[in-house]
């Protein structure tokens, strides 16, 4: 589980929910001081939100970036069907490609998925990548998830088939008791536990677990990719990430002594690394 550093966002944020042609969205909304050079959409991953990436948006607020980090359809503060199929792949592309034409930056959206979120972004390239400037896939992977990790989905996914979302929570915190860094969050961690949807998390679980490669077609495209990861990584081996930028003709960055999430666990070498990447784009 990601477990961002606070729940407050800096000065340059602002909670709102954003508008589109297929529904509200909850985001954090960072603007820079001075016009922007450029707009980046933040998808999160899997049990995330869009607080996963408040340690970014003031460092790419000052580098002179408008920052939207989203959650997704039935993550945390975004409503959400009760129907495992609203959360099927290809709609939650569509959600984010609704949310770029919702932006309106005539120049293209940067767009940056991080684990689950990398491959709804993927997805939605796939779908039009005339929206995007860039794609940035954060500690996200070619395919599915390593075995590890397919298992905890899988016995994830029956304790919420069949056990309320406090209940899941108590037996999670049991098996993997918070840090002490997380501790002064603990209350906010339960808290977006508690407002994601069951449906949204047995489905993306799913997902996880048996995405297939599509390396190749998003290659084909054409458009300028950047795989960032810590230096380890225990749902994507880091060989597989090198691998896949190789083949994507991406650039690459690891992130020293963050694991998989630099972006909550080193967020200033991240974000001078995503700057350097959208200004060369």
């Amino acid at each position: 589980m990601s477990r961002p550093p606070t729940f407050t966002p800096p000065p340059c944020a602002r909670a709102r929910f954003l508008g589109t042609a297929r529904g509200e969205f909850a985001v954090l909304d960072a603007l820079p001081r001075s016009p922007a050079r450029a707009t980046a959409l933040l998808l999160p991953g899997y049990t995330g939100s869009k607080e996963d990436f408040i340690a970014l948006l003031e460092p790419l607020a000052d580098a002179g970036f408008r920052l939207l980090a989203v959650d997704g359809r039935g993550q945390y503060e975004t409503e959400g069907p009760n129907r495992q199929e609203a959360y099927a792949q290809g709609e939650l592309a569509r959600d984010v490609l609704a949310q770029a034409e919702a932006l309106g930056d005539p120049g293209g959206v940067h767009l940056l998925g991080h684990s689950l979120g990398g491959q709804i972004a993927r997805a939605a390239v796939l779908l039009d990548a005339a929206p995007f400037r860039s794609l940035t896939l954060m500690s996200s992977g070619p395919a599915e998830i390593v075995p590890a990790q397919r298992k905890k989905a899988r016995i994830l996914s029956d304790a919420l088939a069949g056990l309320t979302m406090a209940e899941v929570w108590t037996a999670m915190r049991a098996l993997d008791p918070p840090a002490d860094a997380d501790t002064g969050d603990g209350d906010q961690l339960r808290r977006r536990w508690l407002r994601h949807n069951p449906a949204q998390l047995i489905a993306t679980g799913a997902q996880l677990s048996s995405e297939p490669d599509r390396v190749d077609e998003l290659a084909a495209l054409g458009l300028p990719v950047h795989v960032v990861s810590g230096e380890s990584d225990d749902v994507w081996p880091v060989p597989s990430l090198d691998a896949m930028a190789r083949r994507l003709g991406a650039r690459r960055t690891v992130i020293e002594g963050a694991e998989h999430s630099p972006n909550t666990a080193r967020p200033g070498p991240t974000a001078a690394a995503l700057a350097a990447f959208w200004d060369a784009h």
